[in-house]
C-alpha cells in the first residue's frame, strides 16, 4: 500500500477569520476514500484560524499568533475528531516542528509513533507546535515542514492541498494566458529565490514555499501532487480515479 502525507493548508482550512467546516468535511471525505487504498498521514494547519474564532488578538504579533495557536489546537482535533467519527477513523494528535526533522535519529523518534498507529488504521494528524515554535509562523505555513515529513515518514508523494491549484508558466493573477505545468521535472533556483506572496490572513506560505517543498522531495527523489484544496476534482481524479486531469506532479520520472 502506498503511503501518502497530505498537507492542506490555511488559506483552505480558513474563511472570513474562522474555520470552514465545509471545506474541512470535504478533506475528510476524501481521506476516508483515500484511506481505501492507501495509507495517510495529513499535516493540517488551522490551529491560528480556530483560536482566534474565540480570542481576538493581533495576529501581526509573533508571541499572539502562539497564544491563540494553544488555543486553536485542541478546537481544531475536536473538529477532526466529530467529522471523521462517521467513518469509524480513529485520528491521533502528532505535534511537531522543522527541529524534530534536523537528524535521522530525532525523525526515527518521530517515525516510531507514526508507524504503530498506521498499523492500526489510525489517522496521523501531523500538527506544527506553533504554541513554542516561531520559524513555521513566519515562513513558509508549513509547506516545507510537510516536505520534511514527508520524506522522514518514508511517503511516496507529498499532496499538497492549496488555494494555489497548479503551477503555472507565469503568474495566473496577472496574465490571462498563463497556463498550467501537469509536470516538473526540476526546478530553477531563482523560482525559488521569489518574494512570498500569502493570498490569506491566516497563511504564510504562497507558491515559493510550495516550489521550495517540491524541490525537496526532488532532491530525495520522491515526487510531490499540487493541486487545489477547494475544489478537490483534481486531486479525487488523480488518486482515486488515477487520471491527470489537472494539478501539477513534481517528479523526476514520469509517473
Amino acid at each position: 500500500m502506498k503511503r501518502l502525507v497530505l498537507k492542506v493548508g490555511s488559506a483552505v482550512l480558513t474563511q472570513h477569520n474562522r474555520i470552514a467546516r465545509g471545506r474541512m468535511q470535504n478533506l475528510v471525505d476524501f481521506i476516508a476514500e483515500l484511506k481505501k487504498e492507501y495509507e495517510v498521514i495529513l499535516v493540517s494547519s488551522g490551529a491560528v484560524a480556530a483560536g482566534y474564532t474565540k480570542l481576538k488578538l493581533d495576529k501581526k504579533m509573533i508571541a499572539n499568533k502562539q497564544a491563540l495557536a494553544s488555543i486553536g489546537q485542541p478546537l481544531l482535533m475536536r473538529l477532526y475528531k466529530k467529522k471523521f467519527e462517521k467513518y469509524n477513523i480513529l485520528p491521533a494528535q502528532i505535534l511537531v516542528t522543522a527541529a524534530n526533522f534536523e537528524t535521522k535519529e530525532q525523525s526515527q523518534r518521530v517515525l516510531n509513533t507514526i508507524e504503530p498507529l498506521l498499523a492500526h488504521d489510525v489517522l496521523p494528524i501531523v500538527n506544527e507546535n506553533d504554541a513554542t515554535a516561531t520559524d513555521e509562523l513566519e515562513l513558509g505555513d508549513n509547506d516545507q515542514l510537510s516536505a520534511y515529513a514527508a520524506v522522514a515518514f518514508h511517503a511516496d508523494m507529498l499532496v499538497i492541498l492549496s488555494d494555489i491549484d497548479a503551477y503555472y508558466d507565469k503568474d495566473p493573477n496577472r496574465n490571462n494566458d498563463a497556463k498550467v505545468t501537469s509536470y516538473v521535472s526540476a526546478i530553477a533556483p531563482e523560482e525559488l529565490n521569489r518574494d512570498v506572496t500569502p493570498n490569506n490572513s491566516f497563511a504564510t506560505g504562497g507558491i515559493v514555499t510550495k516550489l521550495k517543498a517540491a524541490a525537496y522531495m526532488l532532491e530525495h527523489n520522491k515526487a510531490m501532487f499540487l493541486a487545489s484544496g477547494f475544489d478537490l476534482k483534481d486531486a479525487k481524479n488523480f488518486f482515486l480515479l488515477h487520471q491527470h486531469s489537472g494539478g501539477t506532479v513534481f517528479s523526476k520520472e514520469p509517473l
